[in-house]
């Protein structure tokens, strides 16, 4: 099991979502809360608050591209095997609608083989308080052997 896996199940949301602030500070700056992190499966949300809105009032494309990185960083990283190593290596985004409510982050890797070295790419979707998507990602992993 993953050391992110094994926090997520030992710390619980609040305290996890603390930690993974801490690992990598730039995700302090959407405050995440996570719902959920298993394997092939990790869901985030941010608060629409000031910190994170655009001058239209609505959720930034930089902070939803922030929630979409760290859902499927943690994703990948509960995923792959032991003796595998990743980083991510692109991100191609679609903004689909404005984002005016809190925002959920999900990631799936449905079909991605993480124990063959290569680029793996992980969807993810942000949908808004009323499961509308309003962004989509197709974040690409670098996986290797460690």
């Amino acid at each position: 099991m993953s050391q992110v896996l094994a926090a997520f199940e030992q710390a619980g949301v609040e305290k996890f979502s603390e930690m993974i602030c801490q690992m990598a500070p730039f995700f302090s700056t959407i405050k995440p809360l996570f719902v959920d992190l298993k394997p092939g499966y990790s869901e985030a949300k941010v608060t629409k608050c000031r910190e994170v809105q655009n001058h239209i009032g609505t959720v930034h494309a930089i902070a939803m591209c922030n929630a979409a990185e760290l859902v499927a960083g943690t994703l990948t990283d509960a995923t792959i095997p032991k003796g595998f190593r990743w980083i991510p290596k692109g991100m191609s985004v679609q903004y689909i609608a404005k984002a005016k409510t809190d925002i959920r982050a999900v990631a799936r890797s449905e079909g991605v083989d993480f124990g063959v070295p290569g680029d793996k790419v992980v969807a993810v979707d942000i949908y808004d308080t009323d499961d509308k998507v309003v962004m989509h990602a197709d974040i690409t992993m670098d996986v290797r052997e460690a």
